[in-house]
């Protein structure tokens, strides 16, 4: 540990698992105070021994008690927005029930996080919001239409909130990952039949998956003062994917 978040204030979004809880753990390493929430219980009772302040669930989903907690909890310093779901399907695929619940959970999730913690943070002075978007947002893998279209809306409420806030100290940037091993990617995988982790992998040009924790190391760049130069952008971490 280095302490580059000593002193910060850091509330996480679907920190049970994957890239949420690399970026949990990644921030309490480097000395903040995390609040981590999920709707997965049993998976925020392992993060106790990884040093993390607080544990709670959280639907954010759920506009009243996104809302709730954020009066509770009071004025932050990093936001960082994790929760998501990949559909899998053409727009053929994409049922308006499909659509809807896609752009609430990917998109609307970070909308209503946002707004709640938004006005404690410039009170206190600004902040650090980090969104995990994706490369679909950039070059839309087949297959992936809702999930694609919907982080590219992430991308563009990013820089908008970057925009709007500037200077009133919020910097807001998104964290574009390209393939990522991680519980969820691994259930897409094995139900693409036995050769689907491969198939993931043939698609990384550096011939590897990547890691949360790579994920992790971006987001503490994001959240630290090291990147006080740094508002609207997506930085991507894809092993070459856009290459």
């Amino acid at each position: 540990m280095s302490d580059r978040l000593k002193g910060k204030r850091a509330f996480v979004t679907a920190a049970s698992a994957g890239i949420g809880r690399a970026c949990a753990v990644a921030f309490a390493r480097e000395g903040a105070t995390v609040i981590a929430t999920d709707i997965d219980e049993e998976g925020l009772a392992t993060l106790a021994k990884e040093g993390i302040a607080e544990t709670a669930r959280l639907d954010v989903r759920n506009t009243a008690d996104v809302n709730a907690f954020a009066k509770r909890i009071g004025k932050i310093d990093v936001l960082l927005n994790a929760a998501g779901f990949v559909h899998h399907g053409t727009i053929l695929d994409c049922s308006e029930e499909d659509w809807d619940f896609s752009f609430d959970l990917n998109v609307k999730s970070m909308h209503r996080t946002i707004r709640a913690f938004l006005p404690a943070m410039i009170a206190g002075g600004g902040g650090s919001i980090v969104n995990i978007s994706s490369c679909a947002a950039l070059r839309p893998p087949a297959n992936r239409y809702v999930y694609s279209a919907s982080k590219a809306a992430v991308s563009l409420l990013t820089r908008a909130v970057a925009s709007d806030f500037i200077t009133q100290g919020i910097r807001c940037n998104s964290i574009c990952p390209g393939t990522v091993e991680t519980p969820s990617m691994l259930q897409r995988a094995a139900a693409a039949g036995p050769d689907g982790k491969e198939k993931f992998v043939a698609r990384q040009k550096m011939g590897r998956l990547g890691t949360a924790e790579e994920i992790g190391s971006m987001a503490v760049y994001l959240a630290s003062d090291e990147s006080a130069f740094t508002t609207g952008v997506d930085l991507v971490v894809d092993g070459g994917y856009m290459l």
